[in-house]
């Protein structure tokens, strides 16, 4: 591609983006009032420090399962036209499942998926 191209493209997305915000910024509803400002904590107030630091295993156990569960999604096409592209589909897919379990066997090694 040229540069006669690109550079069009992206005055136009830069353009776009930038009204879109500015258009959602000006007519959006507006409310100031000082109880929006306070913490948010399930209806209930809260006591104490609101901001509190997480363990970080529980977002290592919610990234796999993020992995996990996207790429059981990429098995939906592969099954779908499993006999249009016959061996080769099947090597490319237990290479597929090769690479899952050796990142499954990671995480159990490190612990990843032990909840404490």
């Amino acid at each position: 591609m040229s540069t006669q191209i690109l550079i069009p493209f992206f005055i136009t997305a830069v353009f776009l983006v930038a009204a879109g915000i500015t258009l959602a910024y000006m007519l959006s509803p507006k409310s100031f009032n000082l109880q929006k400002q306070e913490p948010y904590e399930c209806g209930i107030p809260t006591v104490g420090v609101t901001w509190l630091q997480f363990n970080v295993g529980y977002y290592t156990f919610a990234l796999l399962f993020l992995i996990f569960d996207v790429e059981t999604v990429f098995l939906f096409p592969w099954a779908v036209v499993m006999k249009q592209i016959g061996l080769v589909g099947l090597v490319e897919i237990l290479i597929f499942f090769f690479i899952l379990v050796l990142g499954l066997a990671y995480a159990w090694k490190k612990h990843a998926l032990v909840w404490q």
